[in-house]
């Protein structure tokens, strides 16, 4: 005989209710003895029947059963405490941190020159201030580069000024033995047109070269 499913209602007759809690009570309580058995878990049981009466299985000592229950389910509502406090200051910071946002971009398009149609006197003098000192910083530090370009190319000029030394300092050895060896055929030359005698006539050219044949 097939057994129907039974609807999860109150039991209306009362005896059926008392015999269908009777039954089940006690196949709770054995499931109960099982699963601390096999499983080897902490396991505690307390029934109160419709009459008041209680029925209880544990599988060490009651009182250490809910003594850690207690301890446990208040460990997680600290827990649970710390965490729906940190979600709440995180939420308070994004939203600060989106306003700042928020506010920083109106200053970007104020600073831009946009938006500025509902700017008073007041805020208008203190966008001017504040261009006029991001100009002069801008200007300051145009001058400190250009003050460290000059320095580097300064640096780059020496270098290459002690490079050129250094070459002619290489170079010039080798002209002197060059200009030596150009000087010495020229004395040579020198000293034998010196060896060579000359003689001066004056006169005219047949004179020249009577005397120059003897008679």
């Amino acid at each position: 005989m097939v057994r129907g499913k039974t609807q999860m209602r109150r039991i209306e007759n009362a005896t059926s209710r008392q015999v269908t809690f009777s039954k089940r009570r006690n196949g709770l309580l054995k499931k109960a003895f099982e699963l601390s058995v096999l499983c080897d878990a902490e396991v505690a049981l307390i029934i109160f029947s419709p009459r008041g009466k209680l029925y209880e299985f544990a599988s060490s000592s009651m009182q250490e059963i809910i003594h850690r229950y207690q301890k446990t389910v208040k460990d997680i509502q600290i827990d649970n405490a710390l965490v729906e406090r940190n979600m709440q200051h995180l939420k308070h910071e994004a939203a600060d941190m989106a306003k700042k946002i928020e506010l920083l971009e109106v200053a970007k398009r104020k600073l831009l020159g946009e938006g500025l149609g509902s700017c008073t006197i007041e805020e208008l003098q203190q966008i001017e201030q504040q261009l006029e000192r991001s100009v002069n910083s801008v200007r300051a530090r145009k001058m400190q580069v250009y003050k460290e370009q000059i320095e580097q190319l300064k640096e780059k000029e020496k270098a290459l000024a002690a490079e050129n030394a250094m070459l002619r300092e290489k170079n010039c050895p080798q002209r002197q033995s060059n200009e030596e060896r150009e000087t010495e055929p020229c004395n040579t030359e020198n000293k034998e047109t010196s060896d060579v005698e000359t003689e001066l006539f004056i006169g005219l050219p047949e004179g020249r070269i009577k005397r120059a044949l003897p008679i």
